[in-house]
């Protein structure tokens, strides 16, 4: 049994409830050079403790924190006020990526988590990924690993192909590199025919939806690779795979090209069967780097279980639109979820007083967005809860930006930040930033850093959302996770902001539901949002 706390109509009460990070291995993450500003001469990279998302020297469940805890998740009775503080904007970290993830969260041992370990197999407050669940040294690679290996559970994995990957990397030397290229080759194995013989149709159709697996993993690390130039042609390898897995699903989900600006919007809208039944619908929001599988193993699979008719889509920023088409995120996603909405109401089969919007990582600051103004929206899930993806990237790049100063802020990035940048951390910066500028993703494609970062950050700080949550009126979940590496203190943030009917859910190292998104425990995250969802919607 787990704990939730959920607030309506101004009331608190506790009830019973049914129940991706990118970087290259180095020795150091980018620290701050002095006390908050950057130096004279030339930016350099600190010591380890400072990373995406995270605070030096705070660390979740530290002083001031009670967590009252039940089965794999935990109710926050007096949680402490988290200042600033990702996956959004960050499924990495810089340069080493995983100190954060190794170090707890926190950069001091003497801040280090007050969390009790419960038991050794349990994640402790120093290692939130202890024994087996360290698949590489670094957590960056690992993050990302986990991510792959929980898809099983929703046969967007194989168990044995994703360890065998794993030691394939591992006994070459982990890089982006070996990372990229062992994944990318198990895709392209699992797109030609096994070599046991003539495959049925749900073998070349689950085959395929592991191969767009594979290929999003190779994706996640291609800009750090040997060949950056090839992260369009990987993205359509994975898109190819993608599609090859829905042309095989019985009923064969409905595509279309919803109107979007200059650029129509891709959508696939699953359906249980083909009955026409009226259903309830949830729209699946992706982050700043999920792929279209990401949005089968966390909402799709559990939806057609359910009866619930599931609709995935690319907006700005994500797959076809930001690989292809070159269409940079909006921070008015209103704009993008209300054209879903009116193609959903246009369908018989969609009872449209009942369609519910979930965002997973850096979509949890997304999807309030768009809630915030969509009013037709039944339901919210934030998966977490963010307020500003800009603050999920570490305090020496946020300060490079000077508001209304584009020339200085480019010569400080230019030539201050980037003549200190490792290889490692040069790759994670490009990374980070191409969802939010064509021509930074154009240049690392190039093998080079873009120049004009005043124009991509200043586009990150506009998504805050800080200001327009208390706008939303649906029924809302926040969801935390115990070790949440990206977005620490903002999913509490967020829940106490909100007006609306709300509840708060934390995933805990208790059942192995920790870190961003429980990338171990994707069936458990959906256990968590569709029994919220059918509890709040059963009587629309």
């Amino acid at each position: 049994m787990a704990t939730r706390t959920a607030h309506a109509g101004g009331m608190s009460t506790t009830r019973p409830s049914g129940r991706r990070g990118t970087g290259t291995p180095s020795s150091g993450l980018l620290g701050r050079a002095g006390s908050g500003t950057l130096p004279a001469r030339r930016w350099q990279p600190g010591p380890r403790g400072v990373a995406f998302g995270g605070r030096p020297g705070v660390a979740e469940g530290g002083r001031g924190a009670r967590l009252v805890r039940s089965g794999g998740m935990t109710n926050a009775s007096a949680d402490r006020a988290s200042g600033p503080t990702r996956r959004t904007t960050l499924t990495g970290l810089v340069g080493g990526a995983g100190a954060l993830l190794a170090a707890g969260c926190s950069a001091s041992p003497a801040t280090a988590p007050t969390t009790r370990r419960t038991a050794r197999a349990y994640a402790s407050a120093s290692d939130p990924t202890p024994g087996v669940m360290t698949l590489f040294k670094d957590p960056a690679f690992n993050f990302n690993g986990l991510l792959a290996l929980g898809g099983s559970g929703y046969g967007s994995a194989e168990v044995g192909e994703v360890l065998t990957a794993v030691n394939t990397i591992n006994k070459a030397g982990l890089s982006a590199q070996s990372y990229t290229e062992t994944f990318k080759t198990l895709g392209d194995q699992l797109r030609k025919p096994p070599s046991s013989g003539k495959p049925d149709t749900q073998t070349t159709r689950f085959r395929a939806l592991r191969a767009a697996q594979y290929y999003a993993q190779a994706l996640f690390f291609v800009l750090g690779s040997d060949t950056p130039g090839s992260e369009e042609a990987l993205y359509k390898a994975g898109r190819g795979a993608w599609d090859a897995f829905c042309e095989r699903c019985d009923p064969v989900p409905v595509t279309a090209r919803v109107p979007y600006g200059k650029t129509p919007l891709p959508v696939w809208f699953f359906r249980p069967d083909s009955s026409g039944e009226r259903r309830p619908t949830v729209i699946l929001t992706n982050g700043s780097d999920g792929q279209n599988v990401d949005m089968w193993t966390y909402g799709v699979a559990a939806a057609l279980q359910r009866g619930w008719n599931a609709l995935v889509y690319d907006g700005p920023g994500q797959g076809q639109l930001l690989f292809v088409d070159q269409v940079v995120f909006t921070p008015r996603w209103e704009n993008v979820v209300t054209p879903l909405v009116d193609w959903l109401s246009a369908r018989p089969d969609v009872d449209t007083g009942k369609i519910a919007l979930t965002g997973l990582s850096m979509a949890g600051d997304l999807a309030p967005r768009a809630a915030a103004f969509e009013h037709r929206i039944a339901a919210l899930a934030a998966m977490p809860g963010v307020l500003s993806p800009w603050l999920g990237f570490p305090p020496e790049i946020r300060e490079i930006l000077i508001p209304g100063n584009k020339e200085k802020t480019n010569a400080i990035w230019n030539k201050e930040v980037v003549p200190g940048l490792s290889p490692a951390e040069a790759a994670t910066l490009k990374k980070r930033f191409e969802p939010f500028s064509a021509p930074a993703m154009l240049a690392a494609r190039a093998g080079k850093m873009f120049t004009d970062f005043y124009t991509p950050a200043t586009l990150i700080t506009s998504l805050d959302i800080t200001d327009v949550v208390r706008r939303i009126k649906m029924p809302t979940l926040v969801l935390d996770y115990e070790f949440e590496q990206f977005y620490p203190g903002q999913p509490r943030q967020m829940f106490e902001k909100l007006t609306a009917p709300k509840d708060y859910v934390k995933l805990t190292a208790a059942t192995g539901a920790q870190l961003h998104c429980s990338p171990m425990a994707p069936q458990q995250h959906c256990e968590v949002v569709f029994d919220w969802l059918d509890e709040k919607l059963s009587g629309s």
